[in-house]
């Protein structure tokens, strides 16, 4: 997902996706360790897609705290 998709989810839909995704990231893992996985720079692709969302989070907290 692009991160400018991103920026328009409401918290409740980020927090949603940030759990799924992570979900998604500790099955690929868990497969890839078991066996081999058809793609593995999909482990790759989430990790990096959790970070964006973390980032996104801590991003909007941040204005929050200053914004007070």
């Amino acid at each position: 997902m692009e991160y400018d998709k991103i920026k328009v989810l409401t918290d409740k839909e980020l927090h949603g996706a940030l759990r799924d995704e992570r979900l998604q990231l500790q099955k690929l893992k868990f497969g890839h360790a078991v066996s081999q996985i058809e793609n593995p720079g999909k482990i790759r692709y989430s990790r990096r897609l959790v970070a964006r969302y973390l980032t996104e989070i801590n991003h909007r907290n941040n204005q929050i705290k200053t914004n007070n």
